[in-house]
């Protein structure tokens, strides 16, 4: 494991040259290189299953963009699969469950003590990562937070309000919670094996926290996220991206995580006031902003960087970036970021 990567330090507070970037869904959508390699495939589902070609993909950023961390490309719903629920990618409607959680009976049935052996490709993928980047940058693993699996186990598949989940909060909160704990045990077990294959760093990425008031979070998602956090603390850097819980931000800054994830609609200086000095933040350029002129991509970029005032950051967007954005307004928010010089340095 690599120990004084730039993107590492920076997550454990230590001092750096300058900020580091990386950007949420980098590897794949954005570049020509990944869409012919998708094309050759019979789908999305092929791409992450197949390890030498999940490893193509994740480095393709490293070499093209230049950003300072790759990240294994994969899904966060090979855990719900890995558990005995499959799922299929659709095309221009995104995820679908044939097969989703109803009652107690389907809970039990779930697989939760050995499913991450089912996952054996992605630590494949990681492991020929690794040997491909020969040590030129640090290697990302990820999962999904439980709140954000179990919103895809309940309902099958996207939505705006993910009621059918919130439902079960509210009619079956005991039932909730063994659900919640069955996935975060997978989770933990999953990111452990992902560091063993050559991970350096971890996140959590909590999609849908918005849709739950800031007392709900407090129930059911920040337990599971504290548990998750507690089995990687003082050893993995990790962080946890749960976009939109702005109520929920003094609870996510008490968690033993390391950084912390930030959209592009929380302001700065109180996130940070909110948070405390004792975290990395990460974030937040809004990815429409990438639609703009160059002149503008640079201005709101070193807005973005003289807001973080040289504090604890590792520069990304606030979101995944949109697959129709030109790659190269892309990498010129990372050579922005690469160059930029604080006004007190």
């Amino acid at each position: 494991m690599q120990t004084d990567a730039l993107i590492l330090r920076a997550a454990k507070g230590l001092k750096v040259e300058r900020t580091p970037v990386w950007v949420m869904r980098q590897a794949g959508r954005i570049l020509p290189e990944y869409r012919a390699i998708r094309a050759s495939l019979s789908g999305f589902k092929e791409l992450v299953e197949t390890p030498a070609l999940a490893a193509e993909v994740s480095k393709q950023p490293v070499d093209i963009l230049g950003v300072d961390a790759a990240i294994i490309f994969s899904d966060i719903l090979v855990v719900p699969e890995a558990m005995g629920l499959p799922y299929q990618m659709l095309e221009q409607k995104g995820p679908w469950f044939e097969k989703t959680i109803e009652t107690h009976a389907d809970i039990l049935r779930l697989n939760a003590h050995n499913a991450h052996e089912n996952l054996q490709y992605v630590y494949d993928a990681i492991a020929c990562l690794k040997k491909n980047l020969a040590g030129s940058v640090p290697i990302i693993g990820f999962a999904g937070a439980p709140w954000t699996i179990f919103c895809y186990m309940i309902e099958g598949k996207g939505s705006k309000t993910f009621s059918l989940a919130k439902k079960w909060l509210y009619q079956a909160p005991d039932l909730s919670h063994i659900l919640l704990d069955k996935i975060t045990e997978v989770t933990i077990q999953y990111l452990q094996e992902q560091v063993r294959a050559g991970a350096d760093m971890l996140q959590i990425f909590d999609s849908w926290a918005e849709v739950l008031s800031p007392e709900a979070y407090r129930i059911f998602a920040i337990p599971y996220l504290d548990k998750i956090s507690q089995a990687f603390a003082g050893k993995t850097p990790i962080t946890l991206f749960s976009k939109g819980a702005h109520g929920s931000r003094k609870y996510l800054a008490a968690l033993p995580c390391d950084t912390i994830g930030l959209d592009w609609t929380v302001d700065i200086a109180e996130s940070r006031a909110i948070i405390g000095a004792n975290k990395t933040l990460q974030g937040n350029l809004d990815p429409c902003v990438l639609y703009s002129s160059e002149a503008e991509i640079v201005k709101q970029t070193e807005k973005m960087l003289a807001d973080f005032a040289g504090q604890r950051h590792i520069a990304n967007l606030g979101h995944g970036v949109y697959p129709d954005t030109d790659w190269q307004k892309v990498k010129l928010f990372i050579d922005v970021v690469k160059n930029y010089k604080f006004k007190n340095a």
